[in-house]
């Protein structure tokens, strides 16, 4: 959830005349129950047999807001970070591998992969889910997650469901392409997280006024971290329960790292192996430059803790940025014990920070929707550990840099997986800068290249400007091509730039 960040009430309640903290105190009880009638107001205008649905939605999201009004701040206060200690993150490389069929089959009757699907593809210029973008060999993120578990089902005989958290946003277009996976060996079933009003900055109060026609600019998805609720809402998770599942494994569908691990499932569901009973697992990799504002694990009041860059103040964020202080990242590759899920929801007793985000309608109007985020729980459930995976397990494609990087040669695909290239001579992918302006869009993207390059051999690649790419061009080193504006470069057909800086003349430098 990039660009959100953490704010103080005093921003929203004038304190300044108050004489004392019950006034305060009073001031936010009148805005929650202001709220409140709101909300009924628009209970009242739900389309037919949809009344409940909304009610339950809108009690966990006056909690939200209750929180949102009581709590100033991070909750988290530097000074006060402990050292993780050495037990808190194990390295995946001591874990053990099953190897008997019959038992890894057994394990796989105990899981459930869901996948978060709730994006839209707009930020790379493409309308619907983002689900839906071909990545690879004419293949979506959909597709591939398909892959990947059908093959686990056939090769183990299991029936392992894939579940997708929709958005109201992708709801409808993702329902419009699941008929073609039918016949395949899989279940794959969805639910919507849910539908919480904006709220408008001034008056603190929801900016819908009508469940039944308000355009879909004054309602958001609040946030991964509405998991948890919106899964035992939707009536899945005592489903699961009954049909003897453990554990969830939990990710975001871009990511094309994020496939099912025998080793951690074994690790979670055989603590006489080598396992200690964990209900919550979260996969982190070591940072680089790259991930320098990813969450990172902390110890925090003796309770392993998930901290943001939007929890951290100014003067700190350097320090956060640091890899040397922090040296591992949240993939948000999630495995969660359902059990304890259902726990922690009845009892209301799931923890999440709130975390704020400043949004500006078209209508001119500004407003802030709440959200949380789904590694924040890991401060909830016992026996909560990180594992430090290879960098193989986190593969997002955010941007068109990503991309490039999935549709070249660095990969094959193996049943639905990424596989590296073996003939890469080093395990990190290329670092890849595409200018936002030519390659930002994916239809532009694709029409700047003739054919993806070789980039068997690139460390850094960085491309600005009005530039095309022949086919048969191959990329070593570091390479930076940069097209001033107004110029264009075409680099031709079977060129081969090693360690090349490429201006908009087209000279060609040594670097």
């Amino acid at each position: 959830m990039a660009g959100t960040f953490e704010i103080n009430m005093v921003s929203f309640i004038d304190c300044s005349t108050m004489g004392d903290f019950s006034e305060v105190d009073h001031q936010r009880q009148t805005t929650v129950d202001s709220l409140h009638q709101e909300l009924q107001k628009l209970l009242q205008t739900a389309p037919g047999g949809k009344a409940d649905i909304f009610r339950t939605e809108f009690e966990s999201y006056k909690r939200l807001f209750h929180r949102f009004l009581h709590e100033s701040g991070s909750a988290i206060q530097w000074g006060n970070i402990q050292k993780l200690p050495d037990n808190a993150v194990l390295n995946y490389d001591s874990l053990k591998t099953p190897t008997e069929k019959e038992a890894i089959a057994q394990m796989l009757r105990k899981l459930v992969v869901v996948k978060l699907n709730g994006g839209l593809g707009t930020s790379m210029g493409c309308t619907g889910p983002k689900s839906l973008i071909q990545v690879r060999n004419d293949l979506t993120f959909l597709d591939l997650t398909v892959h990947q578990i059908e093959q686990l089902n056939v090769t183990y005989g299991t029936d392992v469901p894939l579940v997708l958290m929709n958005s109201f946003n992708t709801n409808d277009d993702t329902a419009k392409v699941l008929h073609k996976y039918r016949g395949r060996r899989l279940r794959i079933v969805t639910f919507q997280q849910s539908r919480y009003p904006r709220i408008d900055r001034e008056t603190l109060m929801p900016a819908a006024k009508n469940l039944s026609t308000s355009a879909n600019e004054v309602w958001y998805p609040p946030g991964h971290g509405d998991f948890y609720q919106a899964f035992y809402n939707s009536g899945l998770l005592d489903q699961f329960l009954q049909e003897g599942r453990e554990f969830c494994f939990l990710s975001n569908i871009d990511n094309l790292g994020a496939t099912v691990d025998l080793n951690i499932l074994s690790f979670l569901l055989n603590p006489s192996s080598g396992g200690h009973g964990s209900d919550f697992v979260m996969e982190v990799t070591d940072k680089t430059r790259a991930d320098v504002k990813g969450g990172t694990l902390i110890q925090y009041e003796n309770k392993l803790r998930l901290l943001e860059i939007a929890q951290v103040a100014k003067q700190n964020v350097d320090e956060f940025k640091s890899i040397t202080k922090f040296k591992i990242f949240n993939t948000n590759n999630l495995w969660v014990n359902l059990a304890a899920i259902r726990r922690l929801v009845e009892s209301n007793s799931m923890q999440l920070e709130v975390i704020v985000n400043h949004k500006a309608l078209d209508s001119g109007s500004n407003v802030i929707q709440l959200e949380t985020a789904c590694g924040d729980a890991v401060r909830n459930f016992n026996g909560a550990v990180g594992i430090n995976v290879p960098r193989r397990r986190f593969l997002p494609v955010k941007k068109t840099d990503d991309l490039l990087l999935i549709m070249s040669n660095l990969y094959s695909i193996q049943d639905g997986t990424l596989v590296m290239n073996p003939v890469r001579m080093f395990p990190s992918v290329p670092l890849v800068k595409l200018g936002d302006h030519s390659f930002g869009k994916v239809k532009e993207f694709l029409r700047r290249f003739a054919a993806i390059p070789n980039m068997l051999d690139l460390d850094h690649l960085t491309v600005s400007g009005d530039v095309t790419f022949g086919k048969g061009v191959v990329l070593k080193g570091t390479v930076i091509i940069i097209a001033n504006h107004g110029d264009r470069i075409d680099i031709p057909s079977g060129s081969l730039l090693e360690n090349k800086i490429v201006s908009g003349n087209l000279r060609i430098l040594d670097h």
